[in-house]
């Protein structure tokens, strides 16, 4: 395209265009990309006048189309935001900026910057929709020019538009590019696929041809009898579309009932109901198949009435019936408001549904990490809808597959935090159950209540598991906020100094956190040492960080040190020993799936009846150790990491602790059976078994087991070592 094809395409629907700038705009670019050259070998200057010339057919602003011509400079040449704001304003500076990529991400992975670039261009698009404009135009001309990238590139960039882009014009309404771009993604994602479907489209429609033909006459006659004036327009499901749906419901092409469809396009939303009428007088609808989407129009704008009839030649025929605005606003989206046009006030006008629906997206996805934001985003661009109501008629749209936990997010986060149960169409279902069209679900709401954090892996949409995630995170913190009062509280009482919020709040920014909660969560967490913590507040302390330990001790002297340290934390489901300190010195958490982790030591566990120890690690709880294993050396330079604790179990409580033994066995037919057999009859439970041989003669039985006590542990072995095929029957102390 020539410069003045461009302006002539401006002009042609805004005669007011600002010739000067368009041209300084494309100057400018011309100059920056210099003997810069496509993949195809066309000039580079190519690419971006394109794709101005494809958003002139959705007829946007002089800005736009500027930002269009200069949208790679900043990201491929020596230009600057700042030069683009001096040469062409702010606004056109922004635009640019928000569809350049971040340059030099030092991320790991290809998924994490693909992530990161989607997230600056989501957040730049919240500010201002003319970005996700120009991106998709961008995206649309690239994958017309496809076939010249290398092959290993062409399978990404076509999976990356299906998944990201072309879902992403969908949800603004765009369906002509929508289909555009999934057709060019499709013939190079899965191009054997495309070939067949293809061929059989082409198959179908010289087959029926004639069909199309006779369905469109009869349909217009039929409308017109009845006095109404109607463009009918038949058409066939793109190949993408139908492969979809094979792939979805697990149905051949033959059992594909809405191949062959039609437009009944008319001037008013009262006409679109008068051809309905007509339309199910003269045949047959086909039951499950009506959706009004005139009275609930979907969350991008689009409006039209689908009915699906059993036509002419007894054929199965889908309708859509919309008026002409409707069919702009269902081919354009949200281009085609004239928010963002030179007509508008000021850019004061209504702001579609869709766009709304973005912005609120953004917000509540843009926390977290960046794999997860695209995880999410994709959950909320991809799933066809669901629309329910609340008791008051309020309409919820979700995607399909969503359950009351999605619904009640929707409706308010509060109420999805104090879910605990919910009514559809009166009756209680549970909170998992999906939901379907036209269900009216009454969300009911406990005050206290906390969110399983095993409800983000059941939402389906971004929205309800993001604010479940945010919601496990402040539990935890605070978990962890009350464990590190008490580790502090502790620390200053054995300084001898007087621990006071206020003191700490003033000594914040010597430890670099921002709250005194932030404070408390990271000695929960073991990231900040409580001597740490005292000397923040009083600055002369001079106690020790670490205490050093000689190896070698006996469990009496590694005990008495840790209780040197002043701490008890009860550990749940455990019975107290002998001596318990008292409980008001204790470190309560609730139950060992508890939000605050709690773990036993790998390899070798405890049981009620061992002398215990628990050690903090960041980001992990606390692990619960015996008193007798060997890796507590490993923690002997890490004093703060200590934590005296004790069983506290009621009395014949029913819950089985981990334990581990080694047991050599005589190689002969049987003996696997018989040390089963043992540990069975005296009610005990195999976790994991390993096997190895030491020698000939000889195999080796590691056993992870489950066990009451240690009187039962204890038990086991003394059966195990009864036996004749049994050498040695030991304990494992991790």
């Amino acid at each position: 395209m020539r410069q003045y094809e461009l302006v002539e395409r401006v002009r042609r629907y805004n005669p007011h265009a600002d010739e000067a700038l368009l041209n300084r705009a494309y100057v400018y670019a011309m100059k920056a990309h210099g003997s810069q050259k496509r993949a195809s070998g066309d000039p580079y200057m190519s690419h971006p006048l394109e794709v101005a010339a494809i958003l002139t057919e959705l007829k946007l602003d002089d800005a736009t189309i500027v930002a269009a011509v200069l949208h790679d400079t900043i990201e491929d040449t020596e230009a600057t935001r700042e030069e683009i704001d001096r040469l062409f304003g702010h606004e056109i500076g922004e635009l640019v900026d928000g569809l350049t990529k971040i340059r030099r991400l030092d991320l790991v992975s290809k998924k994490a910057a693909q992530a990161e670039n989607l997230r600056k261009l989501l957040l730049a698009v919240s500010s201002d929709i003319r970005v996700l404009l120009v991106k998709l135009a961008d995206r649309l001309h690239n994958m017309r020019t496809l076939h010249f990238v290398p092959p290993e590139k062409r399978a990404r960039i076509a999976e990356e538009t299906l998944d990201i882009y072309a879902p992403l014009a969908g949800r603004m309404g765009m369906q002509s590019m929508r289909e555009e771009l999934e057709d060019l993604a499709f013939r190079h994602f899965r191009p054997d696929a495309y070939e067949t479907i293809s061929k059989r489209l082409v198959d179908f429609f010289s087959e029926s041809g004639s069909l199309v033909t006779k369905i469109e006459t009869e349909l217009r006659d039929r409308l017109q009898a009845a006095g109404l004036k109607v463009d009918v327009k038949g058409r066939l499901k793109k190949p993408y579309s139908i492969w979809r749906k094979m792939e979805r419901k697990s149905i051949s092409f033959e059992q594909l009932s809405d191949i062959l469809g039609f437009r009944l396009i008319v001037n008013t939303v009262e006409e679109c109901y008068a051809v309905l009428g007509v339309v199910h007088r003269a045949w047959p609808s086909v039951p499950g198949r009506f959706k009004d989407y005139i009275s609930t129009p979907k969350q991008n704008d689009y409006r039209s009435i689908h009915t699906t009839v059993v036509g002419p030649s007894r054929q199965r025929v889908e309708l859509q019936i919309r008026s002409i605005e409707m069919n702009e606003i269902a081919d354009y989206g949200i281009a085609a408001h004239a928010l963002y046009k030179d007509d508008a006030a000021n850019g004061v006008g209504h702001e579609s549904r869709a766009y709304t629906w973005l912005r609120r997206t953004v917000e509540q996805l843009a926390e977290g990490d960046p794999e997860e934001f695209l995880e999410h985003t994709k959950l909320e661009l991809f799933h066809d809808q669901v629309f329910c109501f609340t008791p008051k008629g309020r309409l919820i749209a979700l995607p399909r597959g969503a359950t009351a936990i999605d619904f009640a997010y929707a409706v308010h986060t509060v109420v999805g935090n104090s879910a605990v149960g919910c009514k559809v169409n009166g009756r209680i279902v549970p909170l998992l159950a999906p939901l379907h069209n036209g269900d009216e679900v009454e969300i009911v709401c406990a005050e206290g209540q906390v969110p399983p954090a095993a409800w983000e892996s059941i939402a389906v949409t971004g929205k309800a598991r993001a604010a479940i995630r945010r919601s496990t995170r402040e539990a935890v913190r605070k978990q962890y906020a009350g464990l590190g009062r008490r580790i502090i509280e502790r620390a200053f009482v054995r300084a001898g100094k007087t621990y006071e919020d206020e003191r700490l709040k003033a000594a914040l920014p010597r430890l670099a956190r921002p709250t005194l909660d932030d404070v408390l969560a990271a000695v929960g967490r073991g990231e900040i040492y409580s001597g740490d913590v005292v000397r923040a507040v009083y600055p002369d302390y001079k106690g020790e960080r670490t205490i050093s330990q000689p190896t070698g001790k006996t469990e009496a002297g590694w005990f008495g040190l840790k209780q040197a340290e002043g701490l008890v934390f009860k550990v749940p489901g455990a019975q107290q020993e002998s001596n318990p300190e008292p409980s008001s010195q204790a470190i309560p958490i609730r139950g060992i799936e508890s939000d605050l982790p709690v773990k036993f030591a790998p390899n070798g566990g405890a049981v009620p009846g061992d002398r215990i120890i628990g050690i903090l690690t960041k980001g992990e709880g606390i692990t619960i150790y015996p008193i007798q294993s060997p890796s507590l050396m490993a923690f002997d330079d890490q004093p703060e990491r200590w934590l005296d604790v004790r069983w506290d179990i009621e009395e014949g409580h029913r819950q089985r602790f981990p334990a581990q033994i080694s047991v050599t066995v005589i190689n002969e037919p049987g003996t696997l059976a018989q040390i089963a057999t043992v540990i069975g009859e005296n009610d005990g439970n195999i976790d994991t078994l390993t096997v190895t041989g030491p020698s000939q003669d000889f195999r080796e039985m590691l056993i992870d087991i489950e066990v009451w006590d240690l009187k039962h542990l204890n038990a086991i072995l003394s059966q195990l070592r009864m036996r004749p095929v049994v050498s040695k029957a030991d304990r494992v102390n991790g």
